[in-house]
């Protein structure tokens, strides 16, 4: 039969957590500004909300302390942050297939890009780590106006790669990145590398979960990945 045939599946990635192992370096990095300023945060609390914007995360911590912050020291905390984990970014690891996997999509010519919430000057830095060279497809908080869970990162990774949204999947290890997923239109892919659980993954809307890059490669069939394309 004669019909439009469907464009070929397309990759969004988060990093942190996804294909990095940079979670617990990020939770004791804003334990490490929050105690600057005087705050104690249990450690899990933090947990919950990496992944989401900076910006959030001060909303939640507001509301869980009681405190009230100016929009200045709101600045100097995220400042504080990004200097804590820059001081531990020598301790940051790719995740088991995570170098493979991205290796993989590209000789199958599958599209592919990643899209973080952290700012170039510490995101920037993963891909050395990745074995990626600098013009790798990348969209960090700092070229979008709103970070997860709005789903600017993953609209505009879709648009750096000229793809539909719809026609994209994205891979990510937090409930955030799911619910930006879907606010984009895009099906979500649930790794458990970053902490969560499979039923808060799939409750958030994953299609698939796997427990790190290297369990998705070896299921890329699952994907819609076929050889050769």
């Amino acid at each position: 039969m004669d019909y439009t045939a469907p464009p070929g599946p397309a990759f969004l990635f988060d990093l942190d957590g996804t294909l990095i192992d940079s979670v617990y370096q990020h939770v004791i990095a804003w334990r490490s500004a929050l105690s600057g300023m005087g705050v104690d945060l249990s450690v899990w609390r933090i947990h919950r909300r990496i992944g989401m914007s900076g910006g959030l995360f001060v909303t939640a911590l507001l509301r869980e302390t009681g405190l009230s912050l100016t929009q200045q020291q709101i600045d100097d905390l995220q400042q504080a942050h990004a200097a804590a984990y820059l001081e531990q970014i020598d301790t940051v690891r790719p995740l088991p297939g995570a170098i493979e996997l991205l290796r993989e999509l590209t000789q199958r010519q599958v599209p592919w890009a990643i899209a973080t919430s952290g700012y170039a000057k510490t995101a920037r830095r993963a891909l050395g780590m990745l074995k990626l060279p600098d013009d790798t497809p990348m969209v960090t908080r700092d070229l979008v106006r709103r970070a997860k869970p709005d789903p600017d990162l993953f609209l505009a990774g879709a648009a750096l790669l000229d793809v539909d949204p719809r026609h994209a999947m994205v891979v990510g290890d937090s409930v955030w990145d799911l619910l930006a997923a879907r606010r984009a239109g895009a099906l979500g892919i649930g790794l458990q590398s970053g902490g969560y659980g499979r039923d808060e993954l799939e409750r958030s809307g994953a299609f698939r979960v796997y427990a790190d890059p290297a369990d998705m490669l070896n299921r890329l069939d699952e994907l819609g990945v076929r050889l050769g394309e």
